[in-house]
């Protein structure tokens, strides 16, 4: 499955986006939604990851949008692998007796870790609550991307993607390797991450494997 990682702004725009997806990430943080957007997004479609990075923001407000997003009908909350015990505690009880599920994740932004610290980090994922533990790592050589698909003979749900231009092959290769879903852009303008892909090249592609 891809999931769309939307950044609009604009709200109406955003439902408009979501239409003909059939799931996406929103980022709360680069939208800058209010909890009364947050509402308005989160409760016109049924498959959607609420994401708020702490970046220029206090964990008290970003908090407070996560819920909001639980509330309306988020499917996935995303918490950083850093956030503090506390935050992640307050999620978790968020989720209690909603149908949403918590991912984990971890960002790397210079390099892919080893394969043995990656496999620690995702342990480490689900001892603190996750149900989906998420990796996002630079790919700078070709044994960084093997690092990261190789976390997916992993007994549990695993999305381990790369990022940069090397990272790519990563992103395609995820879903077929047993990730629940991989991230793409929404356009070429919009992407939220280096190196994802823009989500209609991405559909064209799984299309072609399918159907060859």
């Amino acid at each position: 499955m891809i999931c769309v990682s939307l950044n609009i702004t604009d709200v109406d725009q955003c439902i408009e986006a979501l239409k003909s997806l059939e799931m996406a990430e929103i980022r709360i943080d680069l939208a800058g939604y209010n909890e009364q957007q947050v509402e308005r997004v989160f409760s016109s479609h049924k498959n959607l990851i609420a994401t708020c990075r702490p970046d220029n923001i206090t964990d008290e407000k970003r908090l407070k949008l996560l819920i909001r997003a639980i509330e309306s009908g988020a499917a996935f909350v995303d918490v950083e692998y850093e956030s503090d015990l506390s935050f992640k505690h307050a999620v978790k009880q968020a989720i209690q007796n909603k149908n949403c599920k918590l991912i984990i994740s971890f960002h790397d932004f210079k390099k892919t870790p080893t394969r043995e610290q990656l496999e620690i980090i995702v342990q480490q994922c689900f001892d603190m609550g996750a149900d989906i533990a998420k990796l996002a790592c630079m790919v700078n050589t070709d044994a960084d991307n093997a690092a990261l698909l190789s976390l997916y003979d992993s007994e549990k749900p695993v999305v381990s993607l790369g990022m940069g231009e090397k990272g790519k092959i990563s992103r395609i290769a995820a879903p077929l390797l047993g990730s629940p879903f991989t991230f793409a852009a929404f356009d070429e303008q919009s992407a939220t991450a280096p190196g994802q892909i823009q989500y209609k090249r991405l559909a064209e592609l799984y299309s072609f494997i399918k159907n060859s």
